[in-house]
């Protein structure tokens, strides 16, 4: 009698490795990589995902448990992410299980516990009227903040909330939408043919590079950088469409939800006519739409995936091309829980595929553009943009020995006007929301900080409240210092809505837009503003970096930088790197149509090396001046870090689990260099204290050896505190 089959299960705990089990003779199914089963574990039974199924044998059967149930007899992934979820568990110090978790439709889960998935989903309405009531306030905040979001979710997060909810919808605050509708997959009308356009000298070289890899079946990746404006999309397009008369799958990343609609448009319209369909993917669909996609995937409808980084886990058997745009942004990274970056996932899942991956960026990272310089990816070059249009002229409004007032020089001011008068768009960029970043009290100096975040209160206005941008914390704001009792209470700083106010003064008959993520709430916000943009219905937009990010509004000829400093010197090593991506991209805003642009730059510190690459359109300067610091540190992409946070109610408590591990992992070492424990820049979020202990090493083994003792020896954190394992952290806050 043949012996049973072992499956490996992928179970729903937070422990690294799979479990063994034996599959039940007498099931008609075959055990098959992606079933959601339940299995016993312990006293009580879990969930998990089937990964692997083993030859079986008496030594490995032996005290092995059968699998209780199959929960779905459909899989959910192909047998060829196995190894994708494995190499990231293994990479992360990660769950399985949780890695699992992660890359599935939330909907699956909910028909774990034997509810059906979330149907009402609620949206911020498209309007700046302020909620009467404190609760409404918190949940319409976090609305615009954090998108469309499920009841159930709104439920845990603000208790009591159903009736609010109701009337926040009778008000017109909120939008209620029903996931049950029916939704294909292609989420909107449009497609057919595009017309192609005549190809630039770097477009056609690029592509004649690519060409192979599309057709062969071997890892091939590739750095596209190419300046702002230089028609990378269409070489993504002219790819695309390559790998799909091959008979190949695509799968396109954006960083933000926020960019999606434009790119979408621009495939729709030439790739659209298609026998099989193309598909968006992104937190910001109901969990309805994303089940949708999924099993439109897994059953070959679909071929061409776009989607944010949660798409990287799409259920492709196996893709052709993998695209990556603006691969140096940072949105790119998971900031919480399992910290997966999308950019290398995308690599690694292209190796396992053998698949072309494209990286595309003006302004690519350092490791990115090391690896391109050291042959390990190919380069792929655009170095004019399309149609011989020029680069924007870039100058800088010395503000080191002058003080200003308001926040724009009469340089800017003259330039604003001046567009004004010919009828061409302008942009504003201030990367600070609201009215004001804090309130100061001129008597005693004290400035109003989140009670739970030990972080400056930013006031609004227009709404009259004190918002926290970490934790969604909203407050009334006082008429008195709660430290002095003193009445000099004022709003420091600029945000956008100042900047608003002072542009209403100065220029009161322009027509004025503002592009954050507090204005730009609801599913049409945006592909509204693109239309106002390309229609000439704004004079000036302003907004924050997300102006920054890949739009392409052809009439704006005058861009100014309000603030170059605040992106410069925030205490972070990557901090130059930020503000030359930041200052390059949204220079390139400037002349992409028929006009030239120009651009100015308002700064304190002209003499700084980011400036002289910035106005010389230099990257590679730009990565040599920073490549000299970044060696000499020992920081990446020279060197590899690990940055272990921990996080507590009780001060006492956190500060003592901190030091007993920098003390064992002192010990452990080796050839890892250990920093702190140190407070965190956010010393406190959310009221937890939180402390960080950062390794930093030359090469990954040396980190990843001791990070597997750290799981298996190191002193375990007490109850109520929590330890967090971030490899290769791209912000240290």
């Amino acid at each position: 009698m043949p012996s049973p089959a072992v499956v490996h299960v992928a179970v729903f705990v937070p422990l690294r490795k799979p479990f063994s089990y034996l599959w039940p003779a007498g099931w008609k199914q075959s055990p098959t990589p992606g079933l959601l089963l339940r299995v016993p574990f312990g006293p009580r039974s879990a969930y998990g995902f089937l990964l692997r199924v083993g030859a079986g044998g008496e030594a490995e059967e032996n005290g092995l448990k059968e699998v209780t149930e199959i929960v779905d007899p459909e899989p959910l992934f192909p047998p060829s992410m196995t190894a994708f979820f494995e190499r990231i568990a293994r990479y992360y110090h990660h769950p399985i299980g949780d890695v699992v978790g992660t890359a599935l439709p939330p909907s699956i889960f909910a028909r774990i516990a034997g509810a059906p998935a979330p149907e009402l989903v609620y949206s911020a309405a498209a309007t700046e009227a302020v909620p009467p009531g404190p609760k409404q306030r918190q949940i319409v905040d976090w609305l615009r903040r954090h998108g469309s979001t499920p009841r159930r979710q709104l439920r845990a997060l603000f208790p009591g909330t159903a009736p609010v909810l109701k009337r926040l919808a009778a008000l017109g605050m909120v939008t209620v939408e029903d996931c049950r509708r029916e939704w294909t997959a292609n989420g909107a009308e449009g497609g057919g043919e595009g017309i192609a356009p005549e190809l630039t000298v770097d477009q056609r070289d690029a592509l004649e590079a690519l060409r192979p890899a599309l057709a062969g079946d071997a890892f091939a990746p590739f750095l596209l950088h190419g300046v702002t404006g230089s028609g990378k999309t269409e070489v993504y397009l002219r790819a695309a469409e390559e790998a799909r008369s091959l008979g190949r799958k695509i799968l396109v990343l954006v960083p933000e939800i926020a960019l999606t609609p434009q790119l979408v448009g621009r495939f729709r319209q030439r790739m659209g006519g298609a026998q099989k369909e193309m598909a968006v993917l992104h937190s910001g669909l109901s969990n309805r739409e994303r089940r949708t996609v999924w099993k439109g995937v897994m059953a070959d409808r679909i071929d061409l995936v776009i989607g944010t980084r949660s798409a990287i886990f799409a259920p492709f058997e196996s893709l052709g091309l993998i695209i990556v745009d603006e691969e140096h942004e940072s949105g790119y990274k998971q900031s919480e829980g399992f910290r997966y970056n999308a950019r290398d996932l995308a690599l690694w899942r292209a190796q396992l595929d053998g698949a072309t991956v494209i990286l595309g960026s003006a302004t690519p990272s350092l490791a990115t553009f090391r690896r391109a310089r050291e042959g390990k990816i190919g380069l792929l070059s655009l170095r004019c943009r399309v149609l011989f249009r020029p680069l924007p002229e870039v100058h800088l409004v010395d503000l080191s020995r002058r003080s200003i007032q308001g926040c724009l020089s009469p340089e800017l001011v003259t330039a604003l006007g001046e567009n004004l008068e010919r009828k061409e768009q302008s942009l504003l960029l201030l990367n600070r929301r609201g009215f004001a970043p804090f309130i100061l009290c001129h008597d005693c100096g004290t400035v109003i900080r989140c009670p739970r975040c030990e972080i400056s209160l930013t006031y609004y206005r227009r709404r009259n409240l004190l918002r926290c941008h970490y934790c969604d914390g909203i407050a009334e704001p006082p008429d008195t210092c709660p430290h002095c009792r003193g009445a000099s209470l004022n709003p420091c700083g600029t945000g956008t809505e100042r900047l608003e106010e002072e542009l209403v003064t100065l220029f009161p008959a322009a027509r004025l837009a503002r592009m954050d993520s507090d204005s730009m709430t609801g599913k049409d916000a945006y592909p509204q503003m693109v239309g106002k943009m390309a229609r000439g219905d704004v004079d000036i937009l302003v907004g924050t970096q997300m102006v920054a990010k890949g739009h392409d509004f052809a009439r704006i000829t005058l861009v100014g930088v309000v603030d170059a400093d605040a992106t410069l010197f925030l205490p972070d090593f990557r901090s130059a790197e930020r503000a030359f991506s930041l200052l390059t991209q949204v220079s390139g805003r400037a002349g992409r149509g028929v006009l030239p642009g120009r651009v100015l730059i308002q700064t304190r510190n002209p003499a700084h090396y980011v400036f002289g690459s910035v106005i010389g359109h230099d990257y590679e300067n730009f990565y040599d001046q920073e490549g000299v610091f970044r060696r000499d540190m020992g920081y990446p992409p020279f060197g590899h870090l690990v940055n272990i946070v921990i996080s507590g109610g009780k001060d006492e408590t956190v500060e003592e689990a901190a030091s007993l591990l920098a003390a064992w992992l002192q010990s452990s070492a080796g050839a890892v260099e250990v920093l702190g424990p140190a407070p965190c820049l956010l010393g406190r979020l959310r009221g937890k204290r939180r402390l960080q202990i950062v390794l930093k090493a030359a090469s990954r083994p040396p980190l990843h050896q001791l990070l597997e003792l750290f799981e298996k020896d190191a002193p375990r954190p007490p109850a109520g505190v929590k330890m967090i394992v971030d490899v290769d952290p791209v912000d240290m806050f």
